[in-house]
Order: C-alpha cells, then structure tokens, then sequence
C-alpha cells in the first residue's frame, strides 16, 4: 500500500467523526486534530518559502511552505497542486515530480491542536512568477541548508528533513 492510499484511508476514517461544511468539506474549526499537506516547491537548489501574513488563523508573520488542510477526500498529490496553484499561482504545468513522504503528527500545546502532518516535495521544471493570495505577505527562494535561519512555523523543519535530502 502506497503512502498517499494509506494517509486517505485514514483520512475517510477522521472525517466520518468531524463536522462537515454544506459543500462537503470537513470543518476543522474547534477540533483538537487536524490532517493537513506542506508542500516543498524546489527549483533547482533552491525551496519557495512564504511569509505568512496577519490575516490567517494560526502562525501570523511566520515563514512557511505551501500548505493548507485536508478538507476533503481526495488524492492528496490533487490537493497539493490546488495549493500550489491558491496560493502562488503556479500551475501543473510548470511542475516535473511529485512526491509525498511519510506524515508525522506534532501536537501544538498553545493552540490544543494535533496536526497529522503530509509532506510533499514538488519539483518545478522553471523557476516560475508567484503571485501570493493573503495568506501570505513574501516570497522568497532559499537553500535548503538556509531554512533554519527563518522564523518558520514549528513542524516546518521536520516536514523538510523527510523530503529533502
């Protein structure tokens, strides 16, 4: 069994307990666990990082990687490029590899919330124009090597260790 077939699996289990939206999607507000992808976009040497803005709900002002729940049942690789694609408008086609690594939960005690964390890498074929939503305020591309530097959210760097090496 694949990991992205185990990580739905598990993630069809997680939603039939959770409240769901009227469109279908799982409503993760107030819940004490959450599934969620961050998605390492490489060019090259080099991993898109994005300054999380003061408009979002959780890690204002921190630097992060392309992210966001998993509200809905579907290939988790389809949900990342919809991320991708959301938050910098960097479309399929500029995209070579995707690969996802094996999750890991991080439990964040200031929040009271365990997230069940999906990491993928994603390989561009050029580097591309990003065009931010507000969820974020900076792009930047870095060395991996360079990522600790940053202020970034706390299961960041843990998600980077498992798809780049």
């Amino acid at each position: 069994m694949d990991i992205e077939y185990k990580a739905l699996e598990k993630l069809k289990r997680f939603s039939k307990t959770m409240p769901h939206f009227e469109d279908g999607r799982i409503d993760y507000h107030n819940a004490k666990k959450a599934f969620v992808i961050i998605c390492f976009t490489k060019f090259n040497d080099e991993i898109l990082l994005l300054k999380r803005s003061d408009k979002v709900w959780t890690y204002k002002n921190k630097w992060n990687v392309v992210a966001g729940y998993l509200d809905e049942i579907k290939p988790i690789k389809q949900k990342a490029l919809e991320e991708l694609n959301e938050e910098t408008r960097i479309t399929k086609d500029k995209v070579s590899s995707i690969q996802i690594a094996e999750p890991f939960e991080f439990h964040d005690e200031k929040i009271k919330t365990t997230f069940v964390v999906h990491p993928i890498l994603i390989e561009l074929k050029e580097r591309p124009e990003i065009k931010l939503d507000f969820e974020h305020t900076k792009a930047k591309w870095v060395k991996k090597e360079d990522l600790s530097e940053y202020d970034v959210v706390p299961n960041m760097l843990e998600g980077a260790k498992r798809v780049l090496k």
